[in-house]
């Protein structure tokens, strides 16, 4: 760093305000957290009158408050000066627009939103973690979180282009013993099948049954359905049926983590009637079969020499034959 050239601290950029049309012009950091006194950047129609086009004169200055995102997991307050205009011919007042720092009526900048959408999707934090790194209540971070969520996913008219390839399973969202705690999940496979990377989410619907994605699937447009050429899917018959009734030029297919999940039951199901009939009891400590039950679950190019030894010696005899050939 010896040849580094350095130029003076600048809050503004390092707070990323300029991407919000702010200038920092104080400041106040505690140990409970920093708040930044911030001014909008004056545009040039700012002081014409929306109505009438004419010149206002500032007429007082309004404070709007705003949480950023956190620097050193300090939560950042910034307050934002907002001047008011008034025109001197239609008396019409209005105020500096500052729709690029925060949506209409919202408690959390956009730096913040961007910020909560990568801590809850990617590093895995939860709400109320996100809600106190932010210094706000856990119910305007949710309702910021699911606001922003449908915005970028829900209301996102090109979500659906180019796909043809989709999967669709349930997803347990609600643990509790009131309301329907299941949803159906559609997601976007082609990522997934050129190799390029994880699957894309496509939308979320209340409930899980056969009218649920039939519903959905008729609410796509035609030249959509037409174009799909693959469904993914468990073993649940519904979603099949509604594939088949809405989608008929597309193959049903199971996706790969149910094959395996339904080749497991059965070699599980083919041990313990194994075990049953040789010793009539279910599988205890000593049980070969029992002891091996995790080693049968693991593939070939993972078993460890002493697991590989611990086979042989299971199938070493005719007695394991059906659990072996399973």
């Amino acid at each position: 760093m010896d040849d580094a050239t350095f130029c003076p601290p600048d809050l503004t950029a390092f707070c990323r305000l300029d991407d919000l049309g702010l200038v920092v012009v104080g400041q106040r950091v505690t140990a409970a957290g920093a708040v930044l006194v911030c001014r909008v950047v004056a545009g040039p129609e700012d002081g014409f009158c929306r109505r009438c086009g004419a010149h206002g004169l500032v007429r007082d200055c309004v404070t709007r408050r705003l949480a950023h995102e956190p620097f050193g997991w300090r939560p950042t307050t910034l307050l934002v000066r907002v001047r008011r205009y008034r025109c001197g011919g239609c008396a019409h007042v209005w105020r500096q627009d500052t729709l690029a720092a925060a949506e209409p009526r919202s408690r959390l900048s956009r730096a913040a939103l961007r910020w909560a959408l990568v801590a809850l999707v990617v590093q895995h934090l939860t709400i109320a973690r996100v809600a106190t790194a932010l210094g706000v209540a856990w119910d305007t971070a949710n309702d910021a979180v699911l606001a922003e969520g449908h915005r970028v996913l829900i209301s996102d008219p090109t979500r659906f282009d180019a796909v043809n390839v989709i999967g669709v399973d349930e997803h347990v969202w609600r643990h509790t013993r009131h309301g329907d705690k299941y949803v159906t999940v559609v997601i976007d496979l082609i990522p997934v099948r050129d190799g390029v990377g994880p699957a894309r989410l496509l939308d979320m619907v209340a409930g899980r049954s056969k009218q649920v994605f039939a519903t959905w699937l008729a609410a796509r447009p035609k030249a959509w359905a037409a174009g799909i050429e693959v469904v993914a899917m468990d073993g649940f018959t519904g979603f099949k049926t509604a594939a088949a009734e809405e989608l008929p030029a597309a193959v049903a297919v199971m996706d790969p983590f149910h094959v395996v999940r339904l080749a497991g039951d059965a070699l599980d199901r083919s041990r313990r009637r194994i075990q049953q009939e040789l010793h009539g009891h279910r599988g205890l400590a000593g049980d070969p079969l029992y002891r091996a039950r995790r080693t049968l679950h693991t593939g070939v190019d993972l078993l460890t020499e002493r697991q590989v030894a611990r086979l042989e010696a299971l199938f070493a005899g005719d007695e394991h034959l059906q659990v072996e050939a399973t």
